[in-house]
């Protein structure tokens, strides 16, 4: 499954994508935001990540951008969350912060999730001291439910999280920009 934005390609990642997704990612201020990332994160951890069998209905992209070089500068997807339901995560590297990149991404993979995979409900949280995360999720119309505390493997700990959901069914007559 692919999806394009006005300034991304969403695509599956390959094994020959790990030496770019090592050099997107292996950033502490990255990887500390993220509940399933190793710090320190090598090249054999995203060879890893990237030899996982693919799940037909939690589709996981990496972001290239199209601009420029057509790099890679972060991964979106959907998985199955530990509480149940499926969950939204993105990260992005971060000098491709504060462009509306996230923002643009998880509308796609939003789409992806109310009409290719007939969602009615998803999820998402964030570390408490990654406001950021925060402000995209609301842009992309989650609502903040509650709070939790979640192990976050390159912190070796539980952190604080701010938990959300978002209704997929109460915009039905919103266009499907993208083909799956």
């Amino acid at each position: 499954m692919f999806a394009l934005t006005p300034r991304l390609t969403l695509r599956p990642g390959w094994l020959e994508d790990a030496p770019a997704l090592a050099r997107a990612i292996a950033h502490e201020a990255v990887v500390s935001r993220l509940a399933r990332a190793p710090w320190p994160y090598a090249e054999e951890d995203a060879a890893a990540f990237l030899s996982l069998a693919p799940h037909p209905r939690e589709p996981r992209f990496l972001i290239v951008e199209r601009t420029g070089d057509y790099r890679l500068i972060g991964g979106v997807g959907l998985h199955r969350g530990e509480r149940g339901g499926v969950e939204l995560g993105y990260w992005l590297t971060p000098d491709a912060w504060g462009r509306g990149y996230a923002t643009e991404a998880g509308r796609a993979v939003l789409d992806v999730a109310r009409h290719a995979l007939a969602l009615t409900r998803v999820t998402a949280h964030h570390h408490a001291d990654n406001p950021a995360s925060g402000r995209v999720l609301r842009k992309l119309g989650f609502v903040e439910c509650g709070h939790s505390r979640r192990y976050a493997l390159a912190r070796d700990r539980e952190v604080e999280c701010v938990d959300y959901a978002l209704d997929l069914a109460g915009d039905p007559s919103r266009a499907m920009p993208i083909a799956a």
